[in-house]
This record gives C-alpha cells, structure tokens and sequence, in this order.
C-alpha cells in the first residue's frame, strides 16, 4: 500500500494503539506518524473515574483541543491516511479533533481504528462525520494487540 500515513495517539503506558499502528505499518508498508501531546498525559491525568482529571476534563468539552507536539511535513504525499486512537468516554479523545483541524486530509481516503477494552467502534465514525463532514471516510474497526496479519489486511482491502 504506497502513499500510506498510519497517525496514531496513545495515551497510557499500556501502548496497545502503537504497537496495532505498528503492526499495520509494517504488513502494508506505510509510514508512521506519532500524535504526540504537546503536554503529556500522566496516569493521574487519564484517570477516567476522576472528574477532576485531565483527561475528564477535555473530555467534558467539546471545544477542547490539546496542543500536538510534531506536525507532518509532507501530507501531500499520501493519499490513504489511517488514523488511530483509544476510546475516550465512547468517542475520539479532543486530541484527535486537534490533529483534524490542525491537518488538511480533505480528498484523502480515510480509515479509523480504534483500540479498547470492551468499547466498539460504532458512532465513533459519526461523530467524526458529524464534526468533519468533508472528509472522505471509508472505514473503521477496532482492533487489538491480539489479532492477527489477515485481520488488518481484510480491513484495509474491504
């Protein structure tokens, strides 16, 4: 898969997001792109049963948008941009929504994964088409560190 940008956040220590970006880069050779907070979550800040979290916090408000630490050069040169990140409160956390509007992906074919325990990927696809409507979604899923090669292959030739 040529002119593939896999972006990927991952929060917690736990690191399942990379590590499924990782694997899809590498089965369709594509180049890997870090969403890296400006400011960086601690376990306290992603403390999901804490109100007074950062990450609650954020949550709470739509119009939240966390700083991103890099930004890409050269997205031009890519034409399929997979994108992906943990379920926060059954959505995109607000950074994904930064790294949207800080990133013109408007005539790119885009694909979502997501990472959780126990969450699905439905509405998640929505909510992203609600708030970017010109972007060309073509698929989501959520994946985990257990599934194998065929799992994402399937998905991105579906």
């Amino acid at each position: 898969m040529n002119n593939t940008l896999i972006c990927f956040f991952s929060a917690s220590s736990n690191k399942i997001t990379k590590q499924v970006a990782e694997k899809l880069a590498k089965i369709i050779q594509g180049d890997l792109f870090e969403i890296e907070p400006k400011e960086i979550y601690t376990e306290k800040d992603l403390d999901w049963t804490n109100n007074e979290s950062r990450s609650s916090i954020e949550m709470q408000n739509k119009n939240s948008r966390p700083g991103i630490k890099n930004k890409i050069n050269n997205l031009d040169n890519y034409n399929k941009v997979i994108i992906g990140f943990p379920i926060w409160w059954y959505t995109a956390p607000t950074i994904i929504n930064t790294f949207l509007e800080e990133n013109n992906l408007e005539g790119k074919d885009i694909y979502i994964f997501i990472t959780s325990g126990s969450s699905t990927d439905k509405g998640i696809i929505d909510d992203l088409k609600e708030t970017y409507p010109k972007l060309n979604y073509i698929s989501s899923k959520r994946f985990t560190k257990e599934d194998q090669e065929d799992s994402y292959l399937e998905w991105i030739r579906e």
